[in-house]
């Protein structure tokens, strides 16, 4: 071999080792950096939500309602205690369910004209809208009666509470209208009398009222008829039931026009005490 030769051989010798020595010592690759929080983590997958089974909605209760009490039976007889007379020759005229402005005034004066006296039997309700038509009442020498609240036909029959307590509210609606005036009877609408309204009335100082004729001018004959009427059943001692209130009264107004005085010619007529 040439010295030309072993020369070249030699250099190749030395360019390769030294590429092996740049390729031993150059730097790795590194690995990723760890995560250090800033980055935000993937989300967790939630897993499909299981559907609730389905039901049906519960009914609403429904309110319960409290019912009534039950209205004591109606006696098939009048009970003891009642004012059905007098008590002596003359008689007297009751007037029911005023006072009423269009009537009580006209009763009134047809009184006034006969100097005859009567008892009013007034409804609460009514006593409190129209007190100075209770007041002439009693201005011009008439009596007083309780004829309840608002005229309550079953009033006997409720709860003796109750019955007092109509009875009382009343009472306070007249003395408002007339203070100081004294209401010495009680009548029960349509002559509905229970033991049970008797004994109340008694309770609050006043006597039951009840009547000897009813002509029932209530329900609205003729003038004519009602006089007939009360001239036919009417004794000495009677109590008449006759009304200037609730409803249309002018059958009565022109019935009285003659039978006031007619009866106190033949009986007299008096203010019950």
């Amino acid at each position: 071999m040439s010295a030309r030769a072993v020369l070249a051989f030699g250099l190749s010798l030395v360019l390769f080792l030294a590429g092996c020595a740049e390729r031993a010592n150059a730097p790795r690759p590194e690995a990723a950096p760890a995560s250090t929080g800033s980055a935000k983590p993937m989300p967790t997958p939630t897993p499909p939500a299981t559907p609730k089974p389905t039901t049906s909605p519960k009914p609403k209760p429904k309110p319960t309602r409290t019912a009534p009490p039950r209205l004591r039976p109606l006696p098939t007889t009048l009970p003891a205690g009642l004012r059905r007379t007098t008590g002596s020759h003359a008689v007297a005229l009751t007037f029911d369910d005023g006072p009423d402005p269009v009537w009580t005034p006209k009763i009134l004066d047809q009184l006034k004209a006969a100097k005859a006296q009567a008892t009013f039997c007034v409804i609460g309700t009514r006593a409190r809208r129209y007190p100075q038509l209770v007041a002439r009442i009693v201005r011009e020498g008439h009596q007083l009666c309780n004829h309840s609240w608002q005229h309550d036909l079953n009033l006997g029959r409720r709860p003796v509470g109750e019955i007092k307590a109509d009875l009382v509210r009343t009472n306070r609606a007249i003395q408002a209208a007339v203070p100081g005036a004294k209401v010495p009877f009680y009548r029960q609408p349509g002559g509905r009398w229970t033991p049970e309204v008797v004994a109340v009335a008694r309770q609050l100082g006043m006597r039951p009222l009840h009547w000897a004729v009813d002509p029932q001018d209530w329900a609205k004959p003729t003038a004519p008829t009602i006089r007939q009427r009360v001239v036919k059943a009417t004794r000495p001692g009677s109590i008449v039931l006759l009304h200037d209130g609730g409803g249309d009264r002018a059958a009565t107004v022109a019935a009285c026009a003659n039978l006031i005085g007619e009866l106190k010619r033949r009986y007299g007529l008096v203010r019950l005490r």
